[in-house]
């Protein structure tokens, strides 16, 4: 089956991208004339892929081609991809399955309930788009102006906006003030959130909150241009706590079993022992 339009674009796109950030040295080829692009001209990653550089041009150019799974790993190792983009790459080339649509994936309440039972750690469950499914009192706290006053758990037929991580990072201006290091974190959520589009090409709720966010936010438009990719995980972040200033955290995300794109987040005070009993915020940094 051929793909998509738009998968043919954003996987000549990403080819693109990461074609345009390799230098002859970095490959082992010589140095030529001056050269009126950035990186590896599109025959020399062909060469070096071991196929047609016509081929290659196609599929860069979106062309109604398919290549196989054999021809991408070879351009993958070409491009020295990471794991994480190689990947996207094998799954903008169809050739991983797209993951199950939301609606078949419903929010149990016994997953709902976990959140209130991590409190006083500030904790929440998101859907694979980023939106906030499930979550507590000290995450209200913690990111002001993200949920409603009160913690609330969300069923899956309730209303059409939830709060929305990526939303709050790009379009709340208090995010700024509260995530102390606001680029390097806000670009890391966007190339999650390119990762998760990737495994559901035909979900609309990820075509319109990505539209969103290139409307309301000139960062968003000029970091979605260059197609950075990186999977959800764990790590630490600081964060400006409304009580006690900025905080060093570490964060934990666990995917629940039967429902792989929905994750826990649970945040904990880096300075504080992992088996203590005081609240995540308890000492600032």
């Amino acid at each position: 089956m051929p793909l998509p339009p738009d998968q043919r674009r954003q996987l000549g796109a990403f080819l693109r991208s990461r074609r345009e950030r390799l230098t002859p040295d970095e490959v082992g080829l010589p140095r030529t004339a001056r050269r009126r692009t950035p990186g590896l001209r599109r025959e020399e990653l062909a060469l070096l892929a071991g196929m047609s550089a016509t081929w290659y041009t196609y599929l860069e150019q979106g062309r109604e081609i398919r290549a196989s799974a054999q021809v991408m790993t070879a351009l993958a190792e070409a491009l020295r991809l990471d794991r994480h983009e190689r990947a996207h790459l094998l799954q903008l080339a169809g050739h991983a399955p797209a993951a199950e649509p939301a609606e078949r994936e419903p929010l149990t309440p016994e997953a709902a309930a976990v959140p209130q039972l991590l409190q006083p750690n500030p904790a929440y469950l998101i859907a694979g788009n980023y939106d906030v499914l499930s979550h507590n009192r000290a995450a209200v706290d913690l990111f002001p102006r993200l949920f409603d006053e009160e913690p609330e758990q969300r069923p899956n037929d309730q209303p059409d906006q939830p709060p929305n991580l990526v939303r709050w990072m790009f379009l709340e201006p208090m995010a700024r003030d509260i995530v102390v290091d606001w680029e390097p974190e806000a670009r890391g959520l966007l190339a999650r959130l390119r990762t998760q589009a990737a495994r559901h090409p035909t979900d609309p709720r990820y075509t319109r909150l990505i539209d969103e966010l290139t409307d309301g936010s000139p960062q968003a438009r000029a970091w979605w241009g260059r197609y950075e990719v990186q999977p959800r995980h764990s790590g630490r972040k600081r964060l400006r706590h409304p009580v006690h200033g900025p905080v060093e955290y570490a964060y934990t995300a666990f995917h629940l079993a039967e429902q792989p794109d929905q994750t826990l987040v649970v945040y904990l005070n880096a300075d504080e022992p992992a088996t203590g009993s005081r609240p995540a915020a308890a000492r600032p940094r």
